[in-house]
């Protein structure tokens, strides 16, 4: 780090948002904020956003091409039309009044806010603060709009902020799929353990403290510098002092965590410099610099991922395809959807007289209806339902290792499942099958990896799927998932064609291909 930046809004300052050059601010607290306000903002942020390259942007111009042409049809669409209407204005329309945010828009005004998020430049982030602002302003109990508020916040670095945010959505939801909980103890674990680095730092140069009051980047470049010409113990007061400035004046945490990582880095390269003459990190003392390492690893694994008890998850082992494939070897397995086919049906029974049952996802468990055993859990990495259920074997689809990898760490139950599937089951269709986006172009469900996977390996004596309609009937999931989309990145059509070319038998509960 060479300078500070300062273009976030520091936390003492959140309940007075500091304006940036536009006007605009990242507020911690909900600003009321009218409908039509953000339409309008939302029609301005489309009309500046250009065809490139930025997959993220594009994304995001597609939200709002669908809210404002949403919008845009139910404003022609007359209120006698609907028994219901989902927009209107308040006071009968008259002069002052104020659309109502209704069922049909907050879907779409809610993707754009997280396309925004997943853009992460400060433009779009104004924009997803501006669209949970909207929506909490009607709907102050939208989960939804909770948790992606506290993402923004996240991102921006105002982190109490953000754990205020997230403890509002658990207090809405019984069911905490997304890891919230976890996710809000990693954040004041990481908190605490940054904060007792930073004392440490404090009491072993006590001359910092005369460079805490002076502006961070001016009082970095000059500790910088006479890094440079080897002045270590005059730089590690500088140093520090700036280190010190960032966290009494509420700087963001990713700056003071760029920080923290940029002094240690030289404090290391110091250390194993011979003749260095003292180092920035403690006067060469390795047990100090390596204290001082392990708590900024510690806070950084802790923001990631919360507190883990067991590091060893219960004893978990890893499963390869080979191992999977003996397992599975010489069994009835059937595969239940999380379909309104399965739910509404009565093949509980029948479901748990296989030999081995496999359940998706957001699964859902009624006895009577889908049968009471789940063996094999297989599911995208992307939320964590049902991580807590028992199983014996676990399988995590993904297609980004670097993300599954994330995932299996912060989401991972320890004791509810002997077997997790390792790296050569994360991606079935792709890595096992080399199936390409030019043959292949959608991203497979979760259902069809695990149906793909087993019909490649051919060594189950019968093989069933249970209530595949290809959502047809609708979803049967937890409560918590109900909300959830059926996600158009998935090509149903393609994956129902696929099994109906090699099933062998097809009623309207069952289809067999063994």
């Amino acid at each position: 780090m060479t300078k500070a930046r300062t273009r976030w809004p520091r936390q003492r300052d959140a309940q007075d948002p500091v304006p940036s050059d536009d006007g605009t601010s990242f507020p911690a607290a909900v600003r009321p904020t009218e409908l039509e306000t953000c339409l309008r903002a939302c029609a301005a942020h489309s009309g500046k956003l250009v065809a490139g390259l930025d997959r993220r942007r594009t994304a995001l111009a597609e939200a709002l091409r669908n809210l404002l042409a949403t919008h845009a049809t139910m404003e022609q669409t007359p209120a006698a039309a609907s028994p219901v209407p989902l927009l209107r204005r308040t006071s009968k329309g008259g002069p002052g009044s104020a659309l109502v945010l209704g069922d049909q828009l907050l879907d779409p005004l809610l993707a754009v806010g997280n396309k925004a998020l997943d853009c992460g430049y400060e433009d779009e982030l104004k924009l997803a603060v501006l669209v949970t602002d909207t929506v909490l302003t009607q709907r102050r109990r939208s989960r939804a709009a909770w948790r992606l508020r506290a993402r923004v916040l996240e991102a921006i670095g105002a982190e109490a902020d953000a754990v205020e945010a997230y403890e509002r959505y658990l207090a809405l939801t019984d069911d905490d799929g997304f890891g919230i909980a976890a996710k809000t103890a990693g954040l004041r674990a990481g908190a605490e353990r940054q904060d007792e680095l930073l004392r440490i730092l404090e009491r072993d140069c006590p001359e910092a403290a005369g460079f805490a009051e002076g502006p961070v980047t001016d009082t970095w470049a000059e500790g910088l510098a006479l890094h440079a010409r080897g002045d270590r113990n005059r730089a590690r007061s500088r140093l520090i002092g700036a280190l010190l400035a960032q966290d009494r004046s509420g700087a963001p945490v990713p700056e003071i965590q760029e920080a923290l990582a940029h002094y240690l880095g030289l404090a290391l390269e110091a250390d194993g410099a011979p003749g260095s003459g003292g180092t920035p990190a403690g006067n060469s003392d390795p047990a100090r610099l390596t204290e001082l390492i392990g708590l900024y690893a510690g806070q950084r694994r802790m923001r990631m991922r919360g507190p883990v008890a067991d590091p060893t998850f219960g004893g978990v082992e890893w499963t390869t395809l080979g191992e999977f494939r003996n397992h599975i070897a010489g069994k009835s397995i059937c595969l239940i959807a999380n379909s309104q086919r399965v739910g509404a049906g009565s093949m509980g029974a029948e479901i748990d007289a296989y030999d081995l049952v496999v359940r998706f996802n957001s699964f859902r468990i009624d006895p009577a209806a889908t049968g009471s055993r789940t063996d094999i859990h297989a599911t995208i990495h992307k939320h964590g339902f049902n991580w807590d259920r028992k199983v014996h074997t676990r399988l995590v689809f993904g297609g980004i290792s670097g993300d599954w990898k994330h995932s299996l760490r912060t989401r991972l139950v320890p004791g509810a499942q002997r077997y997790l599937g390792d790296e050569s089951l994360r991606w079935p269709l792709r890595d096992i099958g080399k199936v390409g986006t030019d043959v292949w172009p959608a991203i497979p469900t979760s259902g069809f990896n695990m149906l793909w996977l087993l019909d490649h390996l051919d060594v189950s004596t019968q093989l069933d799927l249970i209530g595949f309609d290809f959502y047809e009937s609708g979803a049967y999931r937890l409560p918590a998932a109900m909300k959830m989309p059926i996600t158009s990145v998935h090509e149903y059509t393609s994956e129902k064609a696929w099994v109906m070319e090699r099933a062998q038998s097809v009623t309207d509960t069952r289809i067999r291909l063994r």
